[in-house]
């Protein structure tokens, strides 16, 4: 019997190990550890996305911008740039500073009132008070005074301690202010400003027009000033005798202390006389400054204003200097605006030299001192949205040479005219004392078709090149033209007509570049361009060609099924070259098929050479086609949106899918290698059945020309697996003159064989890939490339209607499992979990890459994940990265030298596959890290088997993931749509890090999210501004010196000394204790109006968390306390126990020998 177990024992065990290549240990060893990981908010890039409110310090020389959403920036000289947020979607409708204290106050939506501390590099709130029972709509803090002046909704005016934050029994009612000067409300207090030269006296003013002077000592009002229309804002002189008033007619009144019952003056500066003889009404003035200066006129600044005729419909600042007004106009809408003076003492000449204009969009600053009132060139990164950001790429660790590059042909297209020759006024702080080792590049694509090279190694974004598009294309017509002439084709069906054409034809939605060869590659809705870089004045012919990639189920309408194929040039369809095309044609219709199908495209190509500056000019062009069917009831088609596109310069192949399959271009030799339906590249292995299409024009026709071979599937040209390139040498008939004159817009048809794809089929490797998986549904979102699957519920064998490419990768890879050498491959992964292998033939470099055709070829090798595939990746069995082999750069004008020597230094170039056969894993000597939507998994190679796999998330899906490179060994990274960043040891596929830290609440953080090397990633948090971010607890670390410091110590300017003439004939200077009117002695604040919180910078708080922690410490001693005497408790009975059962043992024993030897007689 024991020899039984012991064999059933063995065999188990060699079961066991026959599963253990699941979870065996590879040999690589991995140094990456759950403390090197880190999430946090780096630094901000843009413009704050709908400001709200801006202040300015100004001993500090900072500058303080609100916005609509709760967040804070404050801006010193370029170089200090600090960003926070208030927590909740509240907007900051105030900041007030307190002047060279390093610490403001920001009054927000919620009626709450901030303190801020910004000594250290984050700051941090101190305290918060929240009103309860009334709305707060102005605030002012007078200089150098620690109590607030807190006006409300309902009339009130409280104060409040910022000190202690703690409000006072002192309160101005607004019953008493007015008394009985009206007779109803006065509304809100929108202004409250103290006297310059007599801080007892506080002018309130009420939204009705109702101005009143209060006397703080006495508590009464000295005078009313009732006005004739809704006030907006007031501004004293510095002698504080008068005080100006905008108001809601455009108006500006004058009145003086003394004269309460009229005003002084009242001007509309920019009314005209009517036709009437009345004046044309005005906007309001929503702000007026009044400033004077010491040796010429006061300068009255204020916003708004202008007449409601065409001409008064810009935005405009006006400066009113003596007798001479000039209007500012802005580009567009004015949110508030402060004026920057030398002096913070306001009974003084305040000497103003510059206007901060905080507009919607933008950030003005004026230079007051200089004729005609120039600009400053803003140095802040602040037109990021010029034209709305529509794609962004992050390159960290790229090569040295680069951003030079890129700043030498960008440079001399920066230089500006018109702009103010002094420095930029805004220059507080100073400098973080480290930066990052490595240049760091962004490149953001915008809805014009623009393209921008952002240096982003520093905590400053600075602008390096700008590629226009635009001029690669026809002028696009305007949406109604479009429709206009094509009404008859588009009929009524609008769903498939010029409806669904994308507002901004040139928007860029991907960006690829190749930081080694410097080739960029970009695509729109359904373009993709080719651009390589020069530093050399070029002209330039664009060479184009036209792709239609539909895959329609057209087996059941082919005619006759003795089909020709002298003129098939491809298991893809070669679009016509526009120009300079050598023995291209159109495989797969005539002039005869034109008739009934006509192509159409969004965006035209402009014909004839052009000259392009130096940087980017563009080398290839391919365009999506849309077909019209001229049937009645049907439109335009859309061809699908491009969803990810790939290049490899050392190849010289280009790669782009789009929702309904994939097209691979030589860009060497100008041809389409490939262009299938997604169906079309499973051969035999698709595991779904494919939804039937809508009704189309599927009849061709029979006359000889050898027009029916457009019914023929992509794959009956494939012997043995392999593909016929359209340049193949084998011998052919000419094609007929026909085909020879043909236009180059053609449309593929494609049928299905299964004859044929089972032929196909023979000749690659078998189907692996572990274990089959659901396909997921496919959904769309808009008009972005964002396409993911939900639903996880969905059997393999339901309808799929489409299958869109998701993920492009060439590599020098295993095909087969027999493989000994690895190959040039293109691995496709597509939006239902697919992985699909393509084997690339590539000629000999030199002469031959020229002349003779790339050859493509199925490899047979498939693989099934859940969930759309979002990366794909590459390491050598010692676990190291494997690079996309890539061509160097060189500068070489000329284009025929150029394709002369192209690949002859580089082809060669592979990715090194280490020998050590000690780390190799059961033989392999590769590893593919693949990543969906749901799991991941890493696949060793060529064996195909998988070693590790995880499941990333159960009820969401995976946005964005990369494997990237941190601490000299590489992670997978993922952003889960519930907000958590995840992060992944490879190959053993470990959790390192899984924290909550953004919600994907918008489609724009999808589409823009990405990971880079060393740890560091960025999204679009708005749409004017870049989030970047790390999660290298490295880079944490050294945050606090890359950042700046806000505030630094410095004197504040001595109070302006009064004259004995002026002091004697006036009252000069009065001083006011507040502390004690405002303070104990007037009592306790009205109880229950607002509530006292503290914030994390504040002492309260920390010894809170301090006794918290203490607590916690004393909870856990006596807890193990206690769990001591338990166990020592159960140790004692546990003794006792033992015990007993010793007694037990010897009185058995005992009786068992007494009773041992007796016979059955004795008992």
């Amino acid at each position: 019997m024991s020899k039984m177990k012991k064999t059933l024992n063995r065999v188990l065990t060699k079961f066991e190990q026959l599963k253990a290549p699941l979870n065996a240990d590879c040999g690589v060893e991995e140094t990456l550890r759950t403390d090197h990981f880190q999430v946090s908010k780096t630094v901000r890039y843009g413009f704050p996305y709908e400001p709200t409110s801006v202040a300015f310090d100004p001993v500090q020389h900072l500058l303080a911008i609100g916005t609509k959403s709760g967040s804070l920036r404050i801006l010193g000289r370029p170089g200090v740039d600090i960003h926070c947020s208030h927590g909740p979607e509240v907007a900051v409708i105030q900041i007030l500073f307190l002047i060279n204290e390093g610490a403001l106050v920001s009054v927000c939506s919620d009626d709450s009132i901030h303190l801020w501390n910004f000594r250290q590099k984050r700051p941090e709130i101190v305290h918060t008070l929240k009103f309860q029972r009334e709305r707060i709509t102005y605030c002012h803090l007078p200089f150098q005074s620690k109590w607030l002046y807190v006006g409300t909704e309902r009339g009130n005016v409280h104060m409040a301690n910022i000190e202690t934050f703690t409000l006072s029994g002192y309160v101005i009612n607004w019953n008493k202010a007015i008394e009985l000067s009206r007779k109803t409300h006065p509304g809100p207090v929108i202004s409250l400003t103290d006297c310059p030269i007599d801080p007892n006296k506080l002018l309130i003013g009420f939204e009705t027009g109702t101005i009143v002077l209060w006397d703080l000592k006495s508590k009464t009002a000295e005078c009313r000033f009732n006005l004739p229309e809704a006030l907006r804002s007031v501004s004293w002189h510095h002698e504080g005798k008068q005080f100006m008033c905008s108001h809601t007619d455009g108006s500006l009144t004058t009145y003086n202390i003394k004269q309460p019952q009229k005003p002084v003056s009242v001007m509309m500066p920019h009314a005209q006389m009517g036709k009437d003889g009345k004046l044309n009404p005005c906007k309001p003035i929503t702000k007026v400054e009044w400033k004077s200066v010491k040796n010429g006129e006061p300068l009255v600044i204020f916003s708004g204003g202008m007449s409601y005729d065409r001409a008064g419909r810009t935005p405009s600042i006006t400066v009113m200097n003596g007798k001479s007004t000039t209007a500012l106009e802005m580009e567009h809408n004015i949110v508030d605006f402060v004026v920057l003076c030398e002096t913070p003492w306001q009974n003084d000449f305040q000497e103003p030299y510059a206007i901060v204009v905080l507009l919607q969009y933008d950030l003005v600053v004026v230079d007051l001192t200089s004729p005609n009132y120039p600009c400053f060139e803003n140095p802040y990164p602040m037109d990021i949205h010029e034209s709305p950001v529509t794609a962004c790429q992050y390159y960290a660790n790229c090569p040295p040479d680069l951003i030079p590059a890129f700043y030498s042909v960008g440079s001399s297209r920066q230089k500006r005219s018109g702009f103010s020759e002094k420095s930029w006024p805004i220059n507080g702080g100073e400098w973080g004392t480290s930066t990052c080792s490595y240049p760091e590049i962004f490149i953001t694509g915008h809805a014009d078709g623009s393209i921008k090279f952002w240096d982003a190694s520093s905590v400053t974004l600075q602008v390096l090149y700008k590629l226009k598009t635009a001029k690669i294309f026809e002028k696009p017509k305007k949406r109604e033209e479009s429709r206009s002439e094509n009404r008859d084709s588009v009929g009524d069906n609008q769903k498939n007509g010029l409806e669904a054409l994308d507002p901004d034809p040139l928007a860029v939605y991907l960006i690829h570049l190749c930081t080694e060869s410097r080739i960029l590659c970009f695509a729109g809705a359904t373009h993709l361009v080719l651009c390589r870089f020069s530093k050399q004045e070029l002209n330039v012919e664009v060479q184009s060609l036209e792709f239609s990639i539909i895959y329609h189920d057209i087996l059941d309408d082919m005619e006759s099924p003795d089909i020709d194929n002298h003129y098939r040039p491809s298991l893809g369809v070669v679009g016509q070259i526009q120009s300079g095309s050598r023995e291209s044609y159109s495989s797969n219709a005539s002039d005869h098929s034109t008739t009934k199908n006509e192509m159409w495209t969004a965006v035209k190509v402009r014909t004839g050479s052009r000259k392009y500056s130096a940087g980017y000019y563009p080398d290839l062009v391919c365009v999506l086609q849309w077909l019209d069917n001229k049937e009645p009831g049907e439109g335009k088609e859309h061809p699908g949106n491009i969803t990810f596109i790939s290049m490899n310069s050392s190849y010289g192949l280009l790669a782009f899918g789009n929702e309904s399959g994939l097209a691979i271009v030589d860009y060497v030799q100008r041809t389409c290698l490939l262009n299938l339906g997604t169906p079309d590249l499973y051969g035999s292995m698709d595991p779904y059945n494919r939804g039937p299409r809508s009704p189309r024009n599927k009849r061709f026709p029979t006359d000889g020309s050898g027009t029916e071979d457009g019914a023929r599937s992509p794959t009956n040209d494939q012997i043995n697996g392999v593909c016929i390139s359209p340049t193949c040498s084998k011998p052919r008939r000419p094609p007929p003159p026909e085909l020879r004159r043909s236009k180059p817009n053609r449309r593929l048809q494609k049928a299905q064989s299964a004859a044929s794809i089972e032929e196909a089929n023979n000749g690659g490797g078998s189907f692996s890939g572990g274990v089959f998986l659901k396909p997921e549904s496919c959904d769309r979102n808009d008009t972005s490339s964002f396409s993911r699957s939900r639903s996880s519920s969905m059997s393999s064998l339901d309808n799929v209607s489409k299958e869109a490419i998701q993920s492009l990768v060439f590599s020098d890879s295993y095909t087969g499992k027999t493989d000994n050498f690895t190959c040039p491959c293109l691995w496709v992964g597509t939006s239902l979990g697919s992985v699909i292998v393509i084997v690339l033939n590539l000629p000999p470099p030199g002469q031959q890459r020229l002349d003779q055709p790339v050859i493509v070829s199925p490899s047979g090798t498939m693989f099934r994940l859940k969930g759309a595939i979002l990366t794909m990746s590459f390491l050598d069995c010692n676990g190291v990265l494997i690079p996309s082999v890539s061509e160097p750069w060189r500068e070489n004008p000329n284009k025929e030298k150029e394709k002369q020597t192209y690949r002859q230094n580089t082809v060669s170039q592979k990715p090194k596959i280490s020998p050590t056969s000690s780390t190799e894993y059961n033989g392999d000597k590769q590893f593919v890290v693949i990543c969906s939507e749901k799991q991941a998994r890493v696949i060793s190679l060529p064996s195909q088997q998988c070693p590790y796999k995880t499941r990333i998330t159960e009820s969401s899906f995976v946005v964005r993931a990369d494997v990237v490179t941190m601490r000299d060994s590489v992670c997978l990274a993922c952003y889960v749509a519930n907000g958590r960043i995840m992060a992944f040891s490879l190959p053993s596929l470990k959790p390192l890090l899984d924290i909550d830290f953004l919600p994907l609440n918008d489609v724009r953080i999808a589409r823009t999210f990405c990971f880079s090397s060393n740890g560091h990633a960025s999204y679009l948090c708005s749409a004017t501004e870049i989030q970047k971010i790390t999660f290298s607890a490295d880079m944490s670390d050294n945050l606090n010196e890359m950042l700046g410091e806000l505030f630094k110590p410095c004197e504040t300017p001595e109070a302006p000394k009064q004259g004995f003439f002026k002091n004697w004939f006036s009252a000069g200077h009065s001083t006011l204790d507040r502390e004690e009117l405002f303070g104990e002695a007037s009592g306790k604040g009205p109880r229950g109006l607002a509530t006292k919180l503290q914030g994390r910078g504040s002492m309260q708080y920390v010894q809170n968390q301090a006794s918290s922690g203490t607590s916690e410490v004393a909870k856990a001693h006596k807890a193990f306390i206690e769990r001591g005497e338990k166990l020592g408790e159960l140790g004692e009975r546990s003794e006792m126990m033992r015990d007993h059962a010793e007694n037990f043992a010897s009185d058995s024993r005992a009786l068992m020998l007494k009773y041992k030897n007796k016979k059955w007689y004795q008992w």
